[in-house]
């Protein structure tokens, strides 16, 4: 399966890259046609900090007390806190970064999180948002403990609405023929195409 993977480079910075599998994977929301490696802006540092400057970029004008970070991007999320603190009106701010439980879809926040959520101005930080049900649950979980959800951004995202700004580092369209489907409309099941993989947000597990 890896031997078909390729990499993609950020339009921004060329030293940020993910690598694409083409196949047939099935993810918690969707069937998929292509399998997005975030591992390296994850888990390298250099990468994850260019990451985050693009990312934080967007936010500078935005009011930012907390971060809350999901699908392993807590690096990403510290980094975005540090560049945010030294620009814009977010200067000398002490942004905190949060990962919360989830429970299914659903964010839970212990009450020693609370204070910093509650009546704070919150950004959403995730890997990927291809149909918008992760950003919508987590800008709803932020509302529900009284935060002010801001923002949102993602390093692979998909087009949907959402009242709030999303920004992404990639997109579906920097992908040829990237396709996305409901388990129960996917038309590589209909065609008997075995799906190669189950991704999420740890990475990928092969189906022999």
């Amino acid at each position: 399966m890896e031997k078909r993977a390729y990499e993609i480079k950020s339009h921004i910075n060329r030293e940020i890259s993910v690598s694409v599998i083409p196949g047939h994977f099935a993810t918690k929301h969707s069937h998929v046609s292509h399998c997005i490696d975030m591992t390296k802006v994850k888990s390298q540092l250099n990468m994850a900090k260019a990451a985050a400057k693009i990312l934080a970029d967007s936010f500078v004008a935005t009011p930012v007390d907390t971060i809350i970070t999901l699908e392993r991007m807590k690096m990403v999320g510290a980094f975005m806190a540090n560049y945010l603190s030294h620009a814009g009106i977010n200067a000398r701010q002490n942004i905190a970064v949060l990962t919360p439980e989830l429970v299914g879809e659903k964010l839970i926040l212990r009450d020693n999180f609370l204070p910093y959520i509650m009546n704070n101005n919150v950004l959403l930080l995730t890997a990927s948002a291809t149909t918008g049900q992760t950003v919508h649950s987590g800008i709803e979980g932020i509302r529900y403990y009284g935060g002010m959800a801001v923002g949102a951004a993602t390093v692979f995202g998909g087009e949907f609405e959402c009242d709030v700004p999303v920004v992404k580092l990639f997109g579906v369209e920097d992908i040829k023929d990237y396709c996305s489907y409901s388990a129960q409309d996917c038309p590589l099941c209909k065609k008997g195409v075995k799906v190669d993989a189950v991704v999420n947000s740890y990475g990928y597990s092969k189906i022999i």
